[in-house]
């Protein structure tokens, strides 16, 4: 008898496809839908980026695994302004990947996990932490920041800055997360990719958002430790789908061999241009306020000097100059409807915000917003538990933004009658 394909695989339906609905209604405000549903960047990608694709558009060969010389001086340049472990130390290692949201779906099938595994997420958490554990059949439980409550596992997500809640963990927090996992020799993966986005001044002035490779964190040992991270956020360059897997050189070194028969490797051009994003962003992490509590140096000004700068001023010091102002707008228009930021979000590209006046829930102001053409998403998208939340993206442009600002104005005090 005839096998049917294709087989079924049990994911969830993809989020977004359940608020078409609330879509249509925002498409029809007679000045156009604000769309902030979505992380996706709407600022032009930095011309150092464009500048280091066009020269690198000549790629006839085949691109290596695990990169070039130049992708590893530009990691380490990084890791270095990050206070992360040296990229050359023993047991340390690094590999490009295609963005990071396909490394999180496929690292738990890369490492091994199977159905005999349990994998722990945030309780408020990017959907597709799930999905890669879906893949290969293993449990997985949602759980807070204290690892002391937390049952045996294979492996742990975290993500600080959080996305969407902005939450960073703390050093304490994440030492202890450490000492967990080595008690049990499970593994914890490391989300990062909005760490240079950061607004909260406390932590602005102790250096920004600690890394699970910092070396007061793991202290140079960064056996079954591994870091994620992307510069689709911090340089606009989504559509190039480069971004870097770094750790434990036992655990890369196995996935750069699964992905070398996958044939999975980013390509020659993209990778070049992640490696001048890279080498350009050094700054933004070593002067973490610039752009925030200090307006972006021009480049006469510029008071940086060491040779991993490319052009100046780095071009995540202005973007994040853009972010920052629009979350300043976006605050102040959404508290007075009565709609309130977390007091921990404290970092990233999102605003995740509650009614708590009258407790109206996600769904209820996703659709009081439709009616004004602004589209979010609800916080039940990130885990049971979020249910009176909405999750409001940075990247729209100043226009969209200013749009979305003044209809709230307009409506003031009657927003909470709906």
């Amino acid at each position: 008898m005839p096998i049917p394909f294709p087989r079924d695989i049990e994911f969830p339906a993809f989020p977004w496809d359940t608020i078409e609905d609330a879509k249509a209604i925002a498409q029809q405000h007679p000045d156009g839908i604000v769309d902030m549903s979505i992380g996706t960047p709407v600022d032009e990608t930095p011309e150092v980026v464009q500048q280091a694709l066009r020269e690198s558009s000549t790629a006839a060969g085949y691109p290596s695994i695990i990169g070039s010389e130049e992708f590893s001086a530009a990691v380490e340049a990084w890791a270095e302004a990050r206070g992360a472990i040296n990229l050359f130390e023993k047991g340390v290692q690094a590999i490009p990947t295609i963005g990071s949201k396909e490394m999180i779906a496929w690292l738990a099938f890369m490492l091994g996990l199977n159905s005999d595994d349990r994998i722990l997420i945030p309780e408020c958490a990017y959907p597709t932490y799930e999905i890669g554990a879906r893949i290969v059949g293993a449990e997985t439980i949602p759980v807070g920041d204290d690892p002391e409550e937390w049952p045996d596992a294979s492996m742990v997500w975290i993500n600080s800055p959080g996305n969407p809640n902005g939450r960073v963990l703390s050093v304490d927090q994440l030492r202890k997360i450490v000492a967990w996992a080595r008690e049990r020799g499970a593994i914890v993966a490391s989300d990062e990719c909005y760490a240079a986005l950061v607004w909260d001044p406390e932590l602005i002035e102790t250096g920004g958002v600690p890394s699970i490779l910092s070396i007061d964190v793991c202290d140079g040992d960064c056996s079954n430790l591994l870091l994620l991270y992307s510069l689709s956020k911090q340089s606009n360059m989504a559509g190039y789908r480069v971004g870097f897997l770094m750790g434990d050189k036992k655990l890369v070194d196995s996935i750069a061999e699964l992905r070398r028969h996958l044939g999975m490797m980013a390509s020659t051009p993209a990778l070049s241009a992640m490696c001048a994003g890279l080498r350009n962003a050094v700054d933004a992490f070593e002067w973490p306020g610039d752009g925030i509590t200090s307006a972006p140096p021009t480049w006469e000004e510029c008071p940086y000097d060491h040779g991993t700068l490319v052009h100046g001023v780095s071009h995540v010091v202005e973007q994040r100059a853009r972010y920052n102002a629009r979350r300043q707008q976006l605050i102040e228009a959404f508290d007075k409807v009565g709609l309130v930021n977390h007091p921990d979000c404290r970092a990233g590209l999102y605003l995740w915000l509650r009614d708590e006046r009258h407790g109206a829930s996600g769904r209820e102001l996703l659709t009081a917003l439709a009616k004004l053409g602004i589209f979010v998403a609800p916080g039940e998208f990130y885990g049971k538990g979020n249910e009176d939340y909405i999750r409001v993206s940075l990247s729209a442009t100043d226009e969209r933004v200013q749009a979305a600002c003044d209809r709230l104005s307009e409506v003031g005090d009657s927003f909470r009658a709906q």
